[in-house]
């Protein structure tokens, strides 16, 4: 195997995971309106959430990669990045409607959609790859704690 197509799938990983994680940052607004929010007296500090973001971005990238090299053959290889595409959308999906459209309620109901995309890909890379199983389980700890989190938000300041 040459090393080009050895790294191949690194650098698609980690340029999904940049692209994912940069139009996540240009979609997440912490401005006026974000601080005047009611939130749970639980909630982590701001300047958690890039280091925690960067973190799970990077786990699943290596989870992506280690599935990847461990797939049968290509219809794998296609399912995956299927579920890392629906995840990614689903992801930002949250981010536009909680921060721009300012619907902490509608982001409420997606975030479940997010938990699911995210134990589906544990599901569907741990039949090739349990590290990559394992390495996702913190984005899926990590979207429990978003969801009651913005369940809390939602609680302390409906309606929207």
């Amino acid at each position: 195997m040459t090393a080009l197509r050895r790294l191949q799938p690194i650098l698609v990983a980690a340029t999904a995971a940049l692209v994912v994680a940069g139009l996540g940052a240009l979609t997440t607004d912490l401005g006026d309106w974000y601080q005047q929010l009611a939130q749970p007296a639980w909630k982590p500090p701001d300047w958690l959430f890039g280091p925690a973001w960067t973190t799970i971005f990077a786990l699943a990238a290596a989870a992506g990669v280690s599935a990847w090299r461990k797939a049968p053959d290509q219809v794998s290889r296609g399912w995956m990045l299927a579920l890392f595409a629906l995840n990614g959308f689903l992801n930002l999906l949250w981010s536009l409607l909680y921060f721009r459209l300012r619907r902490p309620d509608w982001a409420l109901i997606e975030v479940g959609l997010l938990w699911l995309s995210v134990l589906l890909l544990i599901v569907v890379l741990g039949r090739y790859s349990r590290t990559a199983a394992w390495l996702l389980v913190p984005y899926l700890a990590w979207i429990t704690v978003a969801g009651a989190l913005n369940w809390g938000t939602v609680q302390l300041n409906r309606p929207f």
